[in-house]
């Protein structure tokens, strides 16, 4: 293997920046071993005093060392000062949703126990062993929360067992009855009896509105916040969900009515005003606009509606003010708001890309990324971050390609936004070869920020002397609704136009090479790849395809998301028009694929059906039969790969792929193998 890991995490965090190896004297490129390597920030929270934060450590299993194949785990640790984060618990406790008691006095999280349901643990500030604060018999936990004087926990649960199904399905009929016999969460309150070394055994049930699958408790004690869709289908969280405030003293519930998707709730610290992110109504795409609802009425308004921007994620502080992460393009902000929904000031990040916010005793915690590292923990304070963790000292080896913001204008006079990583040394005269990698949605945006994952080329293509190029193609978020509404009624229009305008404009630059210009991308990026390797197959030499679209008439029938491509994407049911939606379809367009195509899918996919890739494969194979195809599917994965050898795998592929097909020019290259070398456990 070319790396294994060269630290131990407990060396890793509290290393600080002054003495880290010099890159210079250690240079190397990336590679998908150090991809699978990589460790970051999860769950985050600060002590009602904000003394302390407690935070897990993110990372997937070592292959190398023989680890079990998993998806990603999670490490519980403590830190209260710059670069000295301490492990609060052992690796092999693999928990989440952390937080902390009222008084501050343990942490809290999520972990199941063998042979036990999910529960609620905490754990001393102080030290000391774990023990279980609420749990059920027959259903596992999946959030809680305190009372404000920590003498009870709120807590959701999974629905009560099918004693019938359960032993029908025992006896061997297990039939699945598509999108009927829906089962509910549950909600319980229960008593918290720590000093007493008991969990109440019988806590009282709430009734609550629909599937509910979140909620939030008022500062005051009085109400909650309740996010409920009428069934627990996913197609229903996108577009029926909604807002509801239950009065926890007379179970009286007032609904919130929003229209279309839902985003990030916090409550006021003096529990007199709610923040909400969520769309403007029914038909945008995403949920990025700002608002505040009176908790008596349900009343609410917009704040930045209509701003070229996207409101990603806020936090109340103590003080009152409402903290907000705000994405402009590529670039993240931190906004502070009045009670009165006042903006009050800006704050630039210096190139820090802001994941997440989290605040205890008006001290607030920002987790981000930039193009150097993934996400890490820093201190807001004074005006700036200070950066209090470091996952990964190790990247301090890595020969990285600068990483810049540019602009171009498409054919229609329309300016596009993107993040371009140039190979390491630059690129060459006569431009380098060039990945354009595509991102899903299309109601997201990639930030200048850390950009290199299992699925994403990002540095370890650049140390291989790639340019990658990564458009915010009409359709994305972070400029504003309008901008993000152009792609609807217009599959594979403009937005997909784009791409082909990007690679001219990167041309023009001297950074791509027009003849070695390839496409990837997930879910609507493979979308976008399979419209490249087919449509426009004469402009892109390469294509690797994941969890993507091939036609558009039978995604929408096996998509779990039919209404909401409906309202955001389409605006036209297929048999509106079946010319058109066939036209747009890769496969209608199969007969010019000459672009050798890759294309992988996870076998369990529930959002863009394997079907899809199974289509464009056979299409291209029968008739284009000359043209390089291979497709590649992950038993057991969905939408997107979770463990670590699926991820491990694709990532090899990917590169593999394009080293034969881009870096070379040569579209009549032979497939390579059929299965890569896998490098683990050899020796460095």
């Amino acid at each position: 293997m070319t790396r294994l890991r060269t630290a131990l995490l407990g060396t890793a965090l509290i290393l600080s920046a002054a003495t880290l190896p010099a890159a210079a004297a250690m240079a190397r490129p990336m590679t998908a071993q150090d991809v699978m390597n990589i460790e970051y920030t999860g769950s985050v929270a600060v002590s009602p005093d904000g003394e302390k934060i407690a935070f897990t450590r993110v990372y997937f299993p070592d292959l190398a060392k023989g680890e079990k194949n998993s998806g990603a785990r999670q490490q519980l640790f403590v830190i209260d000062s710059a670069m000295e984060a301490k492990a609060w618990l052992p690796e092999d406790m693999r928990i989440s949703t952390v937080g902390f008691t009222p008084d501050g006095s343990m942490i809290t999280f999520l972990w199941t126990r063998k042979g036990e349901k999910r529960a609620l643990w905490g754990v001393p500030v102080s030290g000391g062993a774990h023990v279980k604060i609420a749990g059920l018999k027959d259903a596992g936990i999946s959030a809680y929360q305190f009372s404000p004087d920590g003498s009870q926990v709120y807590v959701l649960a999974g629905p009560a067992p099918d004693d019938m199904r359960e032993s029908q399905e025992d006896d061997g009929f297990d039939a699945i009855v598509f999108e009927e016999e829906h089962r509910f969460n549950r909600m319980f309150v229960a008593d918290v009896m720590i000093g007493a070394g008991e969990v109440d055994a019988a806590p009282t049930q709430i009734e609550i509105p629909g599937y509910v699958d979140d909620f939030q408790i008022a500062p005051s004690g009085q109400y909650a916040v309740l996010t409920s869709a009428p069934t627990p289908l996913v197609d229903d969280s996108f577009v029926t969900k909604r807002p509801y405030i239950l009065d926890l003293v007379t179970g009286g519930v007032i609904t919130v009515e929003t229209s279309g998707v839902l985003g990030d709730i916090e409550i006021s610290p003096d529990s007199a005003a709610i923040s909400l992110i969520a769309a403007v109504d029914v038909n945008d795409p995403a949920e990025t606009t700002l608002h505040l609802i009176d908790p008596a009425t349900g009343a609410f308004r917009a704040l930045n509606e209509g701003a070229p921007e996207a409101a990603m994620n806020a936090e109340w502080m103590a003080d009152g003010r409402l903290a907000v992460h705000i994405d402009k393009g590529a670039t993240s902000v931190l906004r502070f708001y009045g009670a009165d929904g006042a903006m009050q000031n800006e704050v630039a990040t210096g190139g820090l890309v802001i994941a997440g916010l989290e605040q205890g005793g008006n001290r607030l915690v920002v987790e981000a990324n930039s193009a150097a590292h993934p996400n890490e923990l820093f201190l807001y304070a004074g005006g700036g971050f200070e950066r209090w963790t470091n996952h990964n000292p190790w990247l301090a080896e890595i020969d990285m390609g600068v990483q810049r913001t540019i602009t171009y204008t498409a054919r229609d006079g329309q300016d596009i936004e993107g993040i371009l990583i140039e190979p390491v040394g630059g690129a060459p005269a006569g431009g380098a070869p060039t990945i354009l990698a595509v991102h899903g949605g299309p109601e997201a945006h990639d930030s200048n920020g850390w950009l290199t994952y299992y699925s994403e080329p990002g540095q370890v293509a650049a140390g291989k002397g790639y340019a990658v190029f990564l458009p915010n193609y009409r359709g994305s978020t972070g400029y504003g609704t309008a901008f993000s509404r152009q792609h609807q009624r217009d599959a594979a229009g403009k937005e997909f136009d784009d791409l082909v305008d990007a690679k001219y404009a990167l041309a023009e630059m001297g950074i791509a090479d027009p003849a070695r210009v390839g496409v990837t991308g997930g879910s609507y990026g493979g979308f976008a790849t399979a419209w490249s390797a087919t449509r426009y197959s004469e402009e892109f030499a390469a294509g690797v395809m994941f969890i993507g679209v091939s036609n558009l008439l039978s995604r929408w029938s096996t998509t779990d998301i039919p209404t909401e491509e409906y309202n955001v994407h389409a605006r036209a049911y297929p048999w509106e028009d079946y010319a058109f939606t066939l036209e747009r379809s890769p496969i209608f367009h199969a007969d010019k694929a000459d672009t050798p195509l890759l294309i992988m899918h996870g076998a369990q996919d529930p959002r863009v059906h394997p079907g899809q890739s199974i289509e464009l494969y056979r299409h291209i194979k029968v008739r284009r039969p000359d043209t390089p195809v291979r497709l590649v599917l992950y038993p057991g994965e969905g939408h997107g790969n979770s463990k670590t050898a699926a991820r491990y795998d694709y990532n090899l592929r990917m590169m593999e792929w394009f080293d034969t097909y881009l870096m070379t020019g040569d579209r009549d290259a032979p497939l390579p193998a059929p299965r890569p070398d896998l490098l683990i456990g050899q020796a460095e």
